[in-house]
């Protein structure tokens, strides 16, 4: 019992110091989430006044963050909150923004030019945005003048429709179709091998859906060893299609971290495939498409949507090739805008720069999500 009487003591008065600390020492986190956020600085240069617009966007302080802009007349806080977060439903749109680094780049009496980067994380990884911003003084104060990018309005017109469709009607309980439900399509690895990378062992290749019905499809593969053990087994998760037409080929990319490839005898590849209900569209084009060498090598396009319905989510994938036709890499992209109908996107894929040298072709396909196919 007194044991337990000196524990408590300890705690409370360990308790105590810790609260005199903070009251005297209060942390940055601390005083930003219980709205104090000023008391850490103030607006007096124009990196600092970037800065503070920064960690207002970063805890959606939507309110603050447009009360501080220098242009705030020009549109309303709704326009703001939109411009970062999309007009349409995309990956912007449930973004955290993680960290931002600002860069001046010209100052003068009352004006600046500051460079604001914007690092975000989503539900398929990170991305990254940049606004170049101006800045005014205003008194003893600086503001940003923010460059709002219009909301796109595509005008009236009708758009046609007519790809193709398959739906699936599977045999119900009381239905006498025999033992089983129609098989799973008949797919087929056309391309791998692995690739040894710093981070670990990567398997690439094609998938080929070589039946005439569409199929949703994945890939398994399992690193053995030269005495037939099993090392690690992962299956394709990103960086493939697993929505396939009939005839249609994906890229797939397996990584198998702090693997080697040295310890590896063989790889056993499981392609698995079931029967699912799909569409040939949206039709998405690619426009303007141009592999650029290294040094800073990238694939660079734009993405229109040649269908009537905005597509929430276009997920692009790269496969890039090596002069004997061999996959090389496979790279992805997901666009964080919303595609409307015939309104180009670009986009911009970068390639590792030790693999650069190596492609001489490359191949870009697109899977799309929407709200109406996600209800």
């Amino acid at each position: 019992m007194k044991t337990g009487r000196v524990i408590a003591a300890s705690i409370t008065a360990a308790t105590a110091i810790f609260i005199a600390i903070g009251t005297i020492y209060p942390s940055k986190t601390a005083l930003e989430f219980s709205g104090g956020k000023n008391l850490l600085r103030t607006s007096s240069t124009p990196q600092a006044a970037v800065e503070n617009l920064g960690d207002e966007i970063r805890l959606r302080a939507w309110k603050p963050a447009y009360s501080s802009l220098a242009n705030k007349a020009e549109f309303t806080q709704s326009d703001f909150v939109h411009d970062l977060t999309g007009y349409y439903l995309s990956l912007r749109t449930y973004a955290t923004l993680e960290t931002f680094q600002v860069r001046p780049l010209h100052a003068s009496g009352d004006q600046a030019e500051v460079r604001f980067r914007m690092h975000w994380s989503s539900v398929v990884g990170p991305f990254t945005t940049t606004r170049d911003l101006h800045v005014v003084r205003n008194g003893s104060r600086w503001n940003v003048e923010w460059p709002l990018v219009k909301k796109t309005v595509v005008p009236p017109q009708v758009i046609p429709e007519n790809y193709l469709r398959w739906d699936v009607i599977y045999r119900g309980a009381g239905d006498d179709w025999g033992v089983q439900d129609v098989e799973a399509p008949h797919v087929r690895i056309v391309d791998m091998h692995p690739v040894q990378r710093a981070e670990g062992v990567v398997v690439l290749g094609e998938l080929l859906n070589e039946d005439v019905v569409p199929a949703y499809v994945s890939v398994r593969a399992t690193l053995l060893s030269k005495s037939g053990s099993t090392i690690s087994a992962e299956g394709s998760f990103d960086k493939i299609s697993h929505i396939l037409l009939p005839k249609q080929v994906t890229p797939f990319f397996i990584n198998f971290p702090d693997a080697t490839l040295s310890d590896v005898g063989s790889i056993r590849m499981e392609p698995l495939s079931s029967l699912v209900s799909a569409s040939a569209g949206p039709v998405i084009a690619i426009e303007n498409e141009r592999l650029n060498p290294a040094p800073g090598a990238t694939v660079t396009g734009q993405l229109v949507n040649q269908g009537g319905q905005v597509v929430n989510i276009a997920h692009i994938l790269e496969t890039l090739y090596d002069k004997s036709g061999q996959v090389v890499w496979v790279a992805d992209q997901y666009t964080n805008h919303a595609l409307l109908p015939q309104t180009p996107i670009p986009f911009t894929i970068h390639i590792p720069e030790d693999l650069a040298r190596k492609i001489s072709s490359e191949r870009t396909i697109t899977e799309t999500y929407s709200v109406r196919s996600l209800d």
